[in-house]
């Protein structure tokens, strides 16, 4: 249990939360590079909150190097949590929409979009872009689209991320 806990305490747990968001969008974009699954409207909102994870909590560290503060600490690992959980929801939606529970967004529709209607150029700019329907998953593994599986996992890093801050909040000690 040691183990555990100093895995969780001090500035480990936001590098392995920021690591895991990272390895998450790597997986997300070799699905899409070297598995030919282009993301939909709502695929693309769930890889921004894994962005949005990475700056704020490499900003957070940033700042906690010149302040090491236990209340700083616990803050930031509590907003990492708070951000795991907006995955947690916008996944939760996109397979809720898989499912036809909820009503996909406009501008989820599959099909052949050309925004940049610029001629033909050399670079194949002209290339209709393939958008993937928000409504049809690729796959399911175990019963659950990709989706379906972020959000689980996006619920599993939110609970750590709020078990670190306890467990800092309870036993961090600046030296």
């Amino acid at each position: 249990m040691t183990s555990l806990t100093n895995l969780l305490t001090g500035w480990r747990w936001p590098v392995l939360a920021l690591t895991a968001s990272a390895l998450i969008l790597a997986a997300a974009h070799a699905f899409e590079t070297f598995g030919g699954l282009p993301p939909c409207p709502l695929c693309l909102r769930q890889r921004e909150v894994y962005w949005a994870l990475i700056f704020m909590t490499a900003t957070g560290l940033a700042i906690w190097r010149f302040v090491p503060k236990r209340r700083f600490l616990v803050a930031l690992n509590v907003l990492i949590g708070l951000v795991f959980g907006v995955g947690v929801v916008v996944a939760a939606y996109h397979a809720g929409v898989e499912w036809q529970i909820f009503p996909p967004p406009t501008g989820c529709s599959a099909g052949g979009v050309n925004p940049l209607d610029v001629g033909d150029l050399s670079g194949g700019l002209d290339q209709p872009m393939k958008i993937a329907a928000c409504n049809a998953a690729p796959f399911h593994f175990i019963g659950l689209s990709m989706a379906g599986w972020n959000g689980v996992i996006s619920l599993i890093l939110s609970g750590i991320s709020f078990a670190a801050a306890a467990l800092t909040f309870r036993s961090f000690q600046v030296k």
